[in-house]
């Protein structure tokens, strides 16, 4: 790293733990006293994803997303390249989206409650009755309206080059019956790999391709959705 984006990317590092704990004190306060909305409540979140990728002195371009209605739910299938995919996403894509979230989270106590009120959806990865209910309730909250992203491939790339994708964001999209939209992020790699702390500064640009049916896919087809969505992203990164 150039030592003089030393102090900047320390300054992001040490700000960023500081921004999320004051933006979920703030989303409840606005939920709680001002009976803020989880629409409403979103702007917190978008503002610093904002902040961030500014402070971070990463310049975001969103390429394609004319495309979309802005009144209907999407299901956005992203390649994961970095943890700043998530701040990249947040300050910079227009259309109105929560965030999947394991169950878990919601039990850490200000962040959890924050996410409640910012509308956020609990998915339950154990596996059983209580996993099939969530995922239940999280095609039902998608269908009734809420775009939400996710990352097929799981996890993070450690190389940043594209990962096989899983299908339980199939599933999602098949149950909730509403289109998957290709999302090819490039660029947050370059900036913060997995394993390291400290962003660099750069250029990312988001590529949102055509939205995809998946009223004519059964849940056996759910892995022929998984590899054709793939192939869809990854023909947006070589774009």
């Amino acid at each position: 790293m150039n030592i003089l984006n030393f102090p900047r990317a320390l300054l992001v590092l040490i700000l960023t733990p500081l921004l999320t704990f004051l933006v979920s004190v703030t989303t409840i306060i606005y939920a709680v006293i001002f009976r803020a909305t989880a629409q409403t409540i979103q702007t917190l979140p978008r503002n610093m994803g904002r902040i961030v990728t500014w402070l971070s002195g990463v310049d975001v371009t969103i390429e394609g997303e004319e495309k979309l209605d802005p009144q209907k739910p999407y299901i956005f299938a992203a390649n994961h390249q970095s943890q700043f995919d998530i701040f990249t996403l947040q300050g910079h894509l227009k259309h109105d989206f929560r965030w999947l979230a394991k169950k878990e989270l919601f039990d850490v106590p200000v962040f959890g409650i924050a996410m409640r009120y910012g509308g956020y959806v609990s998915i339950d990865r154990s596996r059983g009755r209580a996993a099939m209910k969530s995922l239940a309730e999280a095609a039902q909250r998608i269908a009734d309206g809420t775009s939400v992203i996710i990352f097929p491939e799981g996890t993070r790339s450690k190389d940043g080059k594209l990962q096989p994708f899983k299908s339980g964001g199939m599933t999602l999209a098949i149950k909730s019956g509403v289109q998957l939209v290709p999302v090819a992020i490039i660029g947050t790699h370059e900036i913060l790999p997995k394993g390291r702390l400290l962003v660099k500064p750069g250029k990312v640009l988001v590529r949102v391709g055509e939205p995809m049916e998946t009223g004519n896919y059964s849940l056996k087809e759910r892995q022929e959705l998984a590899e054709k969505l793939h192939d869809k992203v990854a023909k947006l990164l070589q774009d």
